[in-house]
C-alpha cells in the first residue's frame, strides 16, 4: 500500500489521495491522543496523492488529517479544516467511535472535532502470513457469529476476554465449534463503526458493526490487541481445522446522509469517493444515507487493498460482502463483469480466497440473487423463505422445498453451471432467530426504540400453540420439534449451509427481528441456559453430513445414475416409496417427501420429510443385496413404525455384508 502512514528508516510518510482538494495537513497528537502538537501541511505529489515524509517519528504515532477545499453540501463537497478526518488507509485506532452532534456540524457553525475523534496510529505491519490454501471449501458448513455477543456470557472464557477476538480461541470455544463441525466462522464485521444519531438519544448502540468508517482498522473494543489479535486467533481456528470468513462492509460508511458526520472520506473528497446523483444529492442504494463510489478507481483500490491486507497480514480464508451488487454497480446499473467483482476474483493475492456475495441492496434493480459469476458463493434467501414456507405448512410449498434441497438449479443452474455457489441458510443475524422463528407469529421489535416499526414485517414465521393450546409443556415440545425439523433440514441440504450462532441451542431475542441496536441480553448468547438436546441433535447432524458426501455435493442432480453408478443420482418420492408424479407435486396439501440419493458404494441415502403434523409410516424401495439401516445411531429410525409428525428422519442404504461396520455419529 502506498497509501496511509508508512513507517520507513527515516520516520513516516503520511499519504492521502484527494482530486478536489487545495490543501491537506497531518495532524500530530500526543502520546494521549488528547493534544494536537504538530499540523504539517502535505505536498501534491501528482495523481490525486498528497504526502508528506516527516523525520523522527516512529510506531505508535498518532495522527488524523485535516482537508481545505469548498463547502458545498448541495453540491457534494464537505471540506472543512475544523473536522479532523480519520485516514481511509489506517490500520488502527487508538479508541472506538462515538457520536456526537458536532461531528456533523456546518463549517463555521461547529468548532474543532478533534477531541472527539479517535486517532489513527501508525504501526509497523508484521511480515504477511505464509500463503496457505483456504480450509473452508463449498459444501461445508459457515458459523455466522457476533464476536461481542457470542463470548459475553460464556462462563470459561476469560472475563477481561469476553465479547473479543481473542475469545475464539479459547479452548472451549474451539471446542464446541468441533462438535459442530464448522468448516469456517464468519465473524460479523470487526473494523471500527459508529452508531448511528438516532441510537445514543435511545441509550442504545449499534451492536452488529455494520456502520463503519474506515475498512482496514479493527474496532479497539473487539481487538485490543489489533490486527495481531485477529492473526493470532485466525491461526488458532486454523490449527483446529476451522477456517475464518470476514463479514465486510464495503458499501458504505458511518457519515450517513446530508445531515451525517463528517469523519473521513466524506471530509477528503465526498465526490469521488460517494456516488451522488447529477444534482449533487447522495446516492441510497444501501438504506444508509450514503453508497460508496466502488466504480471510481480510488475506491475501487482501497476495497483491494482492504481485501488484500485482511489476506497478507491475518490470512483469513474469506470475505462475505454485505449489499454486494454495490461493489458491481457501474454508473450505478448492476454489472456481473465489474471491473471491481473481477479484480477481486483474479487478483494474485485473493483468488483462491473464499468470496461471498450478499445479493442484494436496495437500489435499483437490487436483487441480483444468481447474478453472480463463479467463484462468487450468494446467500440464497429463496432457500430460506421456502423452507420456512414448507414447515409453516402452507400449501403448495414441497415442489419449492424439493428444488432447494437439491441446490437450487433454477437459480444457480443459469447458462449450464454444472455446480450450486448456494449459501443455503434459514435464519442469520438480520431476522428473527430459528428458536423465534416457531415461536412468534409477529416481530416485537419494541425495544429498539421505533414503536414497532422498523424490521420485516413478512417474518413467514409461525406460533406453535396459538390455536387455543393452553398446554405449555405440549407447546414447548411442538416447539423443539419444528427447531430440529429446520436444523435437519438444513443439514440435508445440497451445498454449502450457514447457521448462525446460538440456533444450535434455542437462542431468543423475544421476537426481535432487528436487534442491531441491542449490545445486551437480548442478543448475548445465553451459554448457562442453553437448549442442550437441541444442540446434541445439531451436533449429529453434523456428524452425519461429514460421512455422507452426498449431502454437500455442489454438483446438480439429473435424475440419472452417474458414471459407474446403477442408481441415479436423486429420485424424489412419496411416503409410499413410489415415485412422485406430476399430480403429487401439484397437490397443495402434499406434506411429505422423501429425497433419495445416491450415496458411496452403489449405495442410496433416504432424508424422509414429514411435514405434516400426523405419523406416518414411509416405505423404502428394497434392493438385493442392500439393506436399509439407522443414519443416526443416536436416533435410530424403525420403519415399521410410524415416523412422528413434523420430522426429518435419515436412513442410509449398505451392502447387507458391510452394513453392520455403518456408523453414522
Amino acid at each position: 500500500m502506498t497509501l496511509g502512514a508508512t513507517i520507513t528508516p527515516e520516520g513516516i510518510r503520511f499519504a492521502v489521495w484527494s482530486s478536489s482538494v487545495r490543501r491537506l495537513w497531518v495532524s500530530l497528537f500526543d502520546d494521549s491522543g488528547a493534544r494536537e502538537i504538530d499540523r504539517l501541511e502535505l505536498n501534491p505529489e501528482g495523481g490525486g496523492v498528497h504526502a508528506l515524509l516527516v523525520r523522527g517519528l516512529g510506531d505508535g504515532t498518532r495522527y488524523g488529517f485535516r482537508a481545505d477545499g469548498d463547502y458545498a453540501p448541495e453540491r457534494g463537497q464537505w471540506f472543512d479544516p475544523n473536522k479532523l478526518l480519520t485516514d481511509p488507509y489506517a490500520v488502527e485506532l487508538d479508541r472506538p467511535y462515538q457520536y456526537h452532534w458536532r461531528l456533523a456540524a456546518k463549517r463555521n457553525e461547529g468548532t474543532d472535532t478533534a477531541s472527539l475523534m479517535p486517532k489513527a496510529m501508525a504501526r509497523f505491519l508484521p511480515k504477511p502470513v505464509p500463503p496457505q490454501p483456504p480450509l473452508f471449501r463449498p459444501g461445508g458448513l459457515i458459523y455466522e457469529l457476533n464476536v461481542r455477543s457470542f463470548t459475553r456470557l460464556h462462563p470459561d472464557v476469560p472475563e477481561a476476554q469476553r465479547g473479543t477476538i481473542a475469545a475464539l480461541a479459547n479452548p472451549a470455544i474451539i471446542e464446541h465449534l468441533k462438535r459442530l463441525g464448522v468448516s469456517a466462522v464468519e465473524l460479523m464485521p470487526v473494523t471500527a463503526s459508529i452508531d448511528e444519531r438516532h441510537l445514543p438519544p435511545l441509550g442504545l448502540s449499534n451492536a452488529w458493526g455494520y456502520n463503519p468508517v474506515t475498512f482496514m482498522a479493527l474496532d479497539p473494543r473487539l481487538a485490543p490487541g489489533g490486527i495481531g489479535e485477529l492473526r493470532d486467533t485466525v491461526a488458532a481456528l486454523r490449527k483446529a481445522g476451522i477456517g475464518t470468513i470476514l463479514d465486510l462492509v464495503l458499501n458504505h460508511t458511518g457519515e450517513s446522509d446530508r445531515l451525517g458526520p463528517t469523519l473521513s472520506l466524506r471530509g477528503l473528497d465526498a465526490l469521488a469517493y460517494y456516488r451522488h446523483q447529477p444534482d449533487g444529492r447522495l446516492v441510497n442504494d444501501t438504506g444508509t444515507g450514503n453508497t460508496v463510489a466502488c466504480d471510481h478507481p480510488a475506491m475501487r483500490e482501497m476495497v483491494l487493498d482492504t481485501l488484500r491486507y485482511f489476506a497478507h497480514f491475518a490470512g483469513v480464508d474469506g470475505f462475505r460482502f454485505d449489499l454486494a451488487p454495490v461493489l458491481g454497480r457501474i454508473d450505478g446499473a448492476f454489472d456481473p463483469e465489474a471491473s471491481l467483482l473481477q479484480a477481486i476474483a483474479g487478483d494474485p493475492v485473493l483468488a483462491d480466497r473464499v468470496l461471498i456475495a450478499e445479493p442484494w441492496d436496495i437500489g435499483p434493480n437490487g436483487y441480483q440473487l444468481g447474478n453472480f459469476r463463479p467463484p462468487y458463493l450468494e446467500w440464497n434467501d429463496r432457500y430460506r423463505d421456502d423452507v420456512r414456507r414448507f414447515w409453516r405448512g402452507d400449501a403448495g410449498a414441497v415442489g419449492a422445498l424439493a428444488t432447494r434441497l437439491a441446490g437450487s438449479s433454477d437459480v444457480f443452474g443459469r447458462e449450464g453451471q454444472p455446480a450450486s455457489r448456494t449459501v443455503n441458510f434459514i435464519a442469520a443475524h438480520d431476522g428473527m432467530t430459528l428458536a423465534d422463528i416457531v415461536a412468534y407469529e409477529r416481530k416485537h421489535n419494541e425495544a429498539n426504540g421505533e414503536h414497532n416499526r422498523d424490521g420485516h414485517n413478512d417474518n413467514l414465521s409461525w406460533n406453535n400453540g396459538a390455536e387455543g393450546e393452553t398446554d405449555d409443556e405440549a407447546i414447548a415440545k411442538a416447539r423443539f420439534d419444528d427447531q430440529r425439523a429446520l436444523l435437519a433440514t438444513l443439514f440435508a441440504s445440497r451445498g454449502t449451509i450457514m447457521l448462525t450462532a446460538g440456533d444450535e441451542f434455542g437462542r431468543t431475542q423475544k421476537g426481535n427481528n432487528n436487534a442491531y441496536a441491542q449490545d445486551n441480553a437480548i442478543t448475548w448468547l445465553d451459554w448457562a441456559g442453553r437448549d442442550q438436546a437441541l444442540e446434541q441433535y445439531a451436533s449429529s447432524l453434523a456428524a452425519l453430513r461429514r460421512v455422507l458426501p452426498a449431502l454437500a455435493d455442489q454438483r446438480f442432480l439429473t435424475g440419472e445414475p452417474a458414471d459407474g453408478s446403477e442408481v441415479p443420482d436423486v429420485a424424489w418420492l412419496a411416503e409410499t416409496g413410489a415415485p412422485l408424479g406430476e399430480a403429487d407435486w401439484n397437490d397443495p396439501g402434499r406434506h411429505r417427501l422423501v429425497m433419495l440419493l445416491a450415496n458411496d458404494e452403489g449405495g442410496r441415502l433416504a432424508v424422509m420429510i414429514n411435514g405434516d403434523r400426523r405419523q406416518c409410516v414411509f416405505t423404502l424401495p428394497a434392493r438385493d443385496g442392500f439393506e436399509w439401516h439407522p443414519a443416526l445411531e443416536a436416533e435410530p429410525v424403525d420403519l415399521a413404525r410410524p415416523l412422528p409428525g413434523r420430522s426429518v428422519s435419515f436412513m442410509v442404504e449398505r451392502r447387507a455384508a458391510k452394513s453392520r461396520n455403518w456408523k453414522g455419529s
